[in-house]
């Protein structure tokens, strides 16, 4: 299942590249998800709706949710999903968000 404890092993594997938030947000990329066996991208949410500074559960579509906690947040969610950012409309990896922003 993808979690919370997985996006901190990505970000402290990707830290110091631009496969994080804190330094692509000058290439005006966004935190996002991708469920990889349809395609669907979704924008990182807070609770209220807005989009997120980071990559955060709140708001993905209830057919990603695997598992919620006693309050109804969801705490995981399905394997195929994975994270990354969209930038114009495209859908970027971790690995080819910090490609993009070592070339830039």
């Amino acid at each position: 299942m993808f979690t919370y404890e997985k996006l901190r092993a990505e970000n402290q594997a990707f830290a110091g590249t631009g496969g994080v938030s804190e330094n692509n947000r000058c290439e005006c990329f966004a935190p996002a998800f991708q469920d990889t066996t349809t395609g669907r991208v979704e924008v990182a949410r807070q609770q209220n709706g807005d989009p997120a500074p980071m990559h955060l559960l709140f708001g993905l579509p209830d057919d990603w949710v695997s598992e919620r906690n006693e309050v109804g947040e969801i705490v995981a969610v399905q394997d195929s999903v994975v994270s990354g950012f969209v930038r114009d409309g495209v859908f970027y990896t971790r690995e080819e968000a910090a490609a993009f922003t070592r070339s830039h």
